[in-house]
């Protein structure tokens, strides 16, 4: 049986460097709890069925996305900013973007499985890792 044990979120994150490439810190029902490093873009992609849930936990993320007429707030694009501390859910089936416009520290909550590039999205950039997450080292 696996020791439980509480996990310093700072500890996770200094233990590795790759940016976008999520590291699970633990699991909560059928969800991964991820940290991940991020800076400079991602890459417009979609969730076909779940949300996705961001907690800034250091720096500044910046969320583009593309709604549709049936989203309640009109169509067209937009982009929320999070500094940190905030918390912001993109809604599944939204076409997102996350770009982070100095190094930032996030925690992301999502069903485990869940591909960082999700269900629909353009050609991955190298500097973007295809992944469910990766264990702590």
């Amino acid at each position: 049986m696996e020791s439980i044990a509480p996990i310093a979120l700072s500890a996770a994150l200094a233990s590795f460097t790759d940016r976008w490439s999520p590291r699970i810190v633990t699991t909560v029902n059928d969800y991964d709890v991820r940290v991940a490093k991020v800076e400079g873009e991602h890459l417009w992609h979609t969730h076909d069925h779940t949300d996705e849930f961001f907690l800034v936990l250091e720096g500044e993320l910046h969320i583009a996305l593309r709604e549709s007429a049936g989203s309640g707030s009109g169509s067209g694009e937009r982009t929320v900013v999070l500094p940190k501390g905030s918390v912001f859910t993109v809604p599944r089936g939204t076409e997102h973007k996350p770009y982070a416009p100095v190094p930032t520290e996030i925690l992301l909550l999502e069903p485990t499985g869940t591909l960082t590039v999700g269900d629909q999205h353009g050609a991955v950039p190298d500097h973007v890792d295809v992944t469910t997450g990766h264990s702590l080292a």
